[in-house]
């Protein structure tokens, strides 16, 4: 996952939740289990989850689309290109820990930003992160972060006005302190 022009792009890699070295017979497996939990059948059992019946119904067609392109070994080779090409694009001016950010709390959102050198900011909110497995849960005056794995991980995030960007390091063991001024 990657970000880009102010906004979260998911690789198909993500959408099957395998790395971008996994082998056909990995990504056939997660294919198959991603498709059986989206499918439309599975529409009826919607109004029992929080997912509207539309976002089940884009899932399902996520899956099938990363399946065509990943499943085969040409347009695999193509995507793999192309994506390499565009987290190129995303190289990041320099690498900011999740400590250094600035975090506001926004309501039922928490706001992350960090002031980039033209005076605007990088910023992302606690839904994006949530989006990528990784939930900040407040205790009082702190944060915490929870991810499903304890492995390092890292954003790209653009400035809202300027072509800078800049890598966001997340480590498991972050606490960030709440600037409840708003």
């Amino acid at each position: 996952m990657f970000f880009g022009n102010n906004s979260i792009h998911k690789t198909h890699y993500d959408i099957l939740g395998v790395k971008e070295d996994a082998s056909y017979d990995e990504i056939r497996t997660s294919y198959r289990s991603a498709i059986l939990d989206s499918h439309p059948d599975k529409l009826q059992k919607a109004s029992e989850t929080s997912n509207p019946d539309h976002e089940l119904g884009d899932r399902f067609l996520e899956v099938q689309r990363a399946w065509e392109i990943l499943s085969n070994s040409s347009s695999r080779a193509v995507y793999d290109s192309e994506l390499k090409a565009l987290q190129q694009d995303a190289a990041a001016a320099e690498d900011v820990s999740l400590e250094d950010i600035t975090v506001e709390d926004a309501g039922e959102v928490l706001e992350l930003f960090y002031q980039c050198r033209c005076g605007d900011y990088f910023s992302i909110d606690s839904l994006e992160m949530g989006e990528m497995g990784f939930y900040l849960l407040r205790d009082g005056s702190k944060i915490f972060l929870q991810k499903s794995d304890a492995l390092p991980a890292s954003v790209v995030l653009p400035c809202g006005s300027c072509s800078l960007k800049i890598r966001l390091l997340i480590n498991a063991d972050a606490r960030l302190p709440i600037d409840e001024e708003l």
